[in-house]
């Protein structure tokens, strides 16, 4: 049965579209079967894996195709989780977002259960995998709450410049209002310091800040700043289909054995 985890931080830019499909993939390398849930209206996992459709720079009105059917359609209760899995490579599997995901708050305002929707449909697939891997939106509202509600581990990125700690704090407290309603095995599985560059003083001293306030929780693997990283969305590719010598397919192998002795 699977770990179900969740990368999640209502901050934008700190990198969890990155860690999701990066360290999806280097776990899918190892021979592990991944799941990659893309909960984010954005669609930015589905853009990053090159499933969201191809859009012309040139025609800015232009309307991306992306797939036809998405998480959108199982949280409406229209499809099942198992009939919009795409399957991207050996071993990963993909269930992409679209932007109809957006107005999800209010079409599901006045549903029963209506966050647990994700943890019921992740239910039918989880045999199916060894891990489970949700890419969150940058807030805290209804998809969130789903995924919080459905994990076992939340990972939470935090990027080593100012104003790193901005909003954790109503993150952890989220984290136990849902534990206490929703989901009482939920824990934090790690802190993941993102976009480091250790020639910055304060960027070192902010990664110092980071692990005085979560301890044993910061991962030893630091994500450093990496201009690959950034290219491979472009491309349609993880780190390791991009550039698979640069230093964040380095990080990121680093940080899928921790994850992954962590599970054992």
């Amino acid at each position: 049965m699977a770990i179900v985890m969740s990368v999640v931080n209502q901050k934008g830019g700190v990198g969890k579209t990155t860690t999701t499909v990066n360290l999806g993939a280097a776990i899918a390398l190892s021979g592990k079967r991944v799941l990659l849930i893309d909960i984010d209206a954005q669609s930015n996992l589905t853009t990053h894996l090159g499933l969201g459709g191809k859009e012309d720079p040139q025609d800015l009105n232009e309307v991306p195709q992306g797939p036809e059917w998405t998480v959108y359609d199982v949280l409406k209760g229209t499809k099942r989780i198992q009939d919009v899995v795409i399957k991207r490579s050996a071993n990963l599997d993909v269930v992409p977002s679209s932007l109809l995901l957006s107005a999800a708050d209010l079409e599901l305002g006045g549903v029963v259960g209506r966050e647990l929707l994700l943890k019921r449909a992740i239910e039918k697939v989880r045999d199916s995998y060894d891990i489970i891997l949700i890419d969150c939106p940058p807030t805290l509202g209804l998809l969130s709450l789903n995924a919080l509600a459905a994990v076992d581990k939340v990972i939470v990125p935090v990027q080593s410049e100012y104003l790193a700690l901005h909003g954790v704090r109503q993150l952890l407290d989220t984290i136990d209002q849902v534990r206490g309603i929703y989901n009482q095995a939920l824990v934090v599985g790690g802190v993941l310091i993102c976009l480091h560059d250790s020639r910055k003083r304060l960027a070192r001293a902010v990664a110092d800040t980071i692990r005085a306030y979560f301890g044993q929780l910061v991962f030893n693997t630091i994500i450093r700043e990496n201009v690959a990283l950034a290219e491979a969305p472009a491309k349609g590719q993880s780190i390791f289909e991009y550039m698979p010598k640069s230093t964040g397919a380095e990080d990121y192998s680093s940080l899928a054995e921790e994850v992954l002795n962590v599970k054992a």
